[in-house]
């Protein structure tokens, strides 16, 4: 009799049907590897290449053991029966074949999702099905997306045909006495524990950290399962610790926070509160504020890109303020606009506008308003996506503009219309604001650099490529704006303030993609600032507001984590990447993550050695300005003193 007949027909089976998913799963992080192969420069080691698959095997194991588990345990106890289940076996069939299917879903979803986030698939991804219909459309219209189910199609179909063949022997042909055969099924159902479990180390089971192996950050995710990462922080944001920002007691991070900020006698209600140009006679210029979708430093000139993608921002970069050393709060688009606009960070997964009770904060709308300033936003696509619309609404915004407001026939994509449609819609709204005698300030939301990508038939770029494109198109439409604006009356009394809802992940030296928080931060007016310059020291996205504020010298009350960059300043600067953060000086960055875990380097050749050994002391400096501001930020929240 040959060797394999020997073997109980369910542990034939099983052994079958690890190899096809494991197979699978490995064919899905080939695809991934291939779409990011600009992150595998001639320095990486080959060997280390072959590691982040090998690892990627132990994640694959830890989810396909979990699947596999009870209906191997429920054909374990029937294999001691003398009769066949047909029933049993199709719904253990049904039932394997739809959880793997899911689970090779999340797979081809984090392919995209990688491309976007440089992280793979959380549930942050979920962030968007508060708005279903939007976010299908996106993906419909975006062939990256759609394109990728071709494969995820082909993989499920051939699993089915393979599983059914696999499951169709239903004949037991294993002569093995009870003993040795309770033994066997035992000895299988050990090793499934053993890797669900991922090691064989007593203190801790396989972990999100194990992946990390080297100093690429590409590779060093690549070895991940990504329904293994989704699972993990969907267990992770249901633990008490994980539900708040808990870094440090709220007590000492606010006492923290005011020295920082210099605050000699606190408020009782509102702890941050510093009064700002109150013996000054104020400028009620016009304030339009441009957020721009995905723009990162590293896509202009001055960051040092030489495919010419931003001619116009370049420019009138040197004809303004230019804050070269900004970064945005976070990496996604409600993160920039809360944040530009109200001058408070980005606390991990925490999504500030969806909260189910609204808050008020001292932003830039409420604030100008009190001066009797108009305020409006505008957006090219649907303005109740992240729940935009009502948010601002209830912090002061009078006028938003959105999809609804414009003509069918000029929405593209379901980011509605492009950047320079929007430019063209705003003109006149603006100048009906300007008639009523009194300053305005308007926000606008780009969206024509982010997918779906769509280029108009009367621009034509340079670049072959669409990615470039479409941030070629991004800057054209920016040009146009001011050449608009240019032609109306308000413009000699406006100020021009231009930054990026977040960047792009270019680059992939460390565990946060400092390119994805890098942004340009331009203040322009031709007719106002007489001295253009540059300026190098720390900024954020929390500090546009205060700084706004300083540029008009009108007296406010700055209740915000933020300062004013013309006559403040701060050692270091914080962002926040989902499950971790930055801190970040003009030589330093740390990052730190929610395991606990911290590493610190010298950033600026892009040195992958970890400091943090020998500079404890500085490491330590770094972490308790972030995690004080952090926290404190939470504490404001939670107690309704923001």
């Amino acid at each position: 009799m040959k060797f394999k007949q020997r073997i109980p027909r369910a542990i034939r089976q099983l052994f079958q049907l690890y190899l096809i998913v494991l197979l699978i799963f490995s064919l899905f992080r080939i695809i991934l590897f291939l779409t990011q192969t600009e992150r595998i420069d001639t320095s990486v080691d080959k060997a280390d290449i072959l590691m982040a698959f090998l690892m990627g095997i132990r994640f694959d194991l830890v989810i396909s053991g979990y699947i596999l588990i009870l209906p191997f345990f429920i054909l374990t106890v029937l294999s001691f029966f003398n009769r066949t289940f047909p029933v049993v076996y199709k719904i253990l069939f049904y039932y394997v074949y739809v959880l793997f299917s899911i689970a090779f879903l999340v797979c081809a979803i984090d392919i995209p999702y990688f491309k976007q986030f440089f992280s793979r698939f959380t549930i942050t991804g979920f962030e968007w099905l508060g708005s279903p219909k939007f976010v299908f459309k996106m993906v419909i219209e975006e062939p990256r997306y759609w394109l990728i189910m071709i494969p995820f199609l082909c993989f499920i179909f051939i699993f089915y045909r393979a599983f059914k063949r696999i499951i169709s022997n239903s004949r037991e042909t294993s002569p093995l006495p009870l003993i040795p055969k309770t033994a066997l099924y035992l000895l299988c159902l050990g090793l499934i524990f053993v890797g669900i479990r991922g090691r064989v180390e007593k203190k801790s089971p396989i972990r999100i950290g194990t992946a990390y192996f080297c100093n690429n950050p590409f590779l060093n995710q690549l070895g991940l399962n990504p329904n293994f990462t989704l699972i993990r922080s969907y267990l992770d944001s249901k633990e008490e610790r994980n539900k708040t920002v808990q870094l440090m007691n709220d007590a000492e991070a606010l006492v923290n926070v005011q020295k920082y900020l210099n605050i000699g006698k606190p408020d009782k209600n509102f702890p941050l509160l510093r009064q700002r140009n109150k013996y000054i006679k104020p400028n009620n210029y016009n304030v339009v504020l441009i957020i721009m979708e995905s723009m990162s430093a590293a896509k202009m000139e001055r960051g040092g890109n030489t495919n010419h993608l931003t001619p116009f921002l370049d420019s009138i970069s040197h004809k303004g303020y230019y804050f070269s050393n900004t970064y945005t709060a976070g990496i996604h688009t409600f993160n920039g606009i809360f944040s530009s606009l109200f001058a408070m960070p980005a606390l991990f997964r925490q999504h500030p506008m969806k909260e189910s009770g609204i808050l008020k904060y001292h932003g830039l709308f409420s604030t100008l308003k009190e001066k009797g300033y108009s305020t409006a936003y505008f957006t090219t696509h649907d303005g109740q996506f992240d729940n935009v619309e009502g948010f601002l609404k209830a912090n002061d915004c009078e006028t938003v503009i959105s999809q609804i407001n414009y003509p069918a026939s000029e929405v593209k994509t379901t980011l509605g219309v492009p950047d320079k449609y929007m430019f063209e819609y705003s003109i006149p709204v603006l100048n009906k604001l300007s008639e009523k005698n009194k300053p305005f300030v308007a926000a606008f939301m780009t969206a024509s650099d982010h997918g779906p990508y769509y280029v108009p038939d009367y621009f034509k770029p340079r670049s072959s490529e669409l990615k470039m494109q479409v941030t070629e198109y991004a800057d054209y439409s920016l040009q146009q704006m001011i050449k608009m604006a240019s032609k109306q009356k308000w413009f000699k009394n406006t100020v021009f303030v231009f930054v990026a809802d977040h960047g792009a992940p270019m680059d992939n030296t460390y565990d946060i993609a400092l390119d994805y928080n890098h942004a340009p931060l331009l203040f322009y007016a031709p007719y106002i600032i007489k001295e253009p310059k540059t300026l190098d020291c720390m900024a954020g996205q929390i500090d546009i507001f205060p700084t706004i504020m300083g540029l008009l010298k009108q007296p406010y009350a700055n209740n915000t984590l933020g300062i004013d960059l013309f006559s403040e300043s701060r050692p270091y600067i914080f962002f926040n990447a989902d499950d971790k953060y930055g801190v970040i000086d003009r030589d330093w960055l740390l990052i730190a993550k929610n395991d606990g875990s911290k590493k610190l380097y010298k950033y600026r050749n892009n040195d992958t050695r970890n400091y943090a050994p020998e500079e404890k002391n500085r490491l330590e400096e770094m972490n308790k300005y972030a995690a004080s501001n952090l926290q404190t930020f939470q504490y404001l929240i939670l107690n309704k003193k923001q």
